[in-house]
């Protein structure tokens, strides 16, 4: 049970070394967050939901840079992040819409 809210709700999938964000969640949700450790790294991850949807990611930053897809667009999936095990705290900011 555990397991299916946080990768089918929350989102939350780690294959390999790239983290995929990709929520489920309530309308009335606004935010979320979670802390995590890959190694020796920990990630800060926050979700917001301003417009109050169920689902769609439409930016992603890492540590403030926008990730972008190849082509120079915004990712408008799931969110991909590639993990580094660097001993730092990350910040990842996912918004909603």
């Amino acid at each position: 049970m555990y397991r299916a809210a946080i990768e089918w709700i929350l989102g939350f999938r780690l294959r390999g070394t790239t983290l995929f964000i990709d929520p489920c969640i309530p309308r009335a949700w606004r935010r979320y967050q979670m802390t995590f450790r890959y190694h020796s790294a920990r990630y800060e991850m926050r979700v917001e939901n301003p417009r109050g949807v169920s689902r769609g990611v439409i930016s992603t930053e890492v540590d403030g840079q926008m990730l972008v897809e190849r082509g120079g667009r915004p990712s408008l999936r799931q969110a991909e992040v590639s993990l580094v095990d660097d001993g730092a705290t990350h910040e990842i900011v996912i918004i909603l819409g």
